[in-house]
């Protein structure tokens, strides 16, 4: 198997994120026992802290998801049509069984 700089390059970026998170996460605890033992700009802190944790652990979910779909574990969903357009024309209706009435399949 060769290797993928793209692949590298998201695992370098979720390893970044989950590490800054991790810090952040600490820093928010450090924080908080600041803030309770009576230091008012601490609360600013941790809230800073806490919302940068909650995005440093996005963006990695993200980049894992981006991961899976550069090494194949996952595929795109299936096009959409547009809007305007009748969905029911653009099925398959040949592969559906018949439907008799009262909701019975026919034979």
């Amino acid at each position: 198997m060769r290797l993928r700089p793209a692949a590298l390059g998201l695992a370098a970026g979720i390893t970044v994120a989950v590490v800054a998170w991790g810090f952040l996460v600490r820093s928010a605890i450090d924080f908080g026992v600041s803030a309770r033992s009576g230091e008012d700009r601490a609360w600013w802190f941790l809230v800073l802290a806490s919302v940068g944790a909650i995005a440093c652990l996005f963006l990695a979910f993200v980049l894992v998801a981006r991961l899976s779909r550069v090494l194949g574990i996952t595929t795109a969903p299936a096009p959409r049509p547009p809007r305007g357009e009748d969905r029911s024309a653009l099925e398959d209706t040949a592969e559906r069984p018949a439907v008799r009435p009262g909701g019975h399949r026919a034979d």
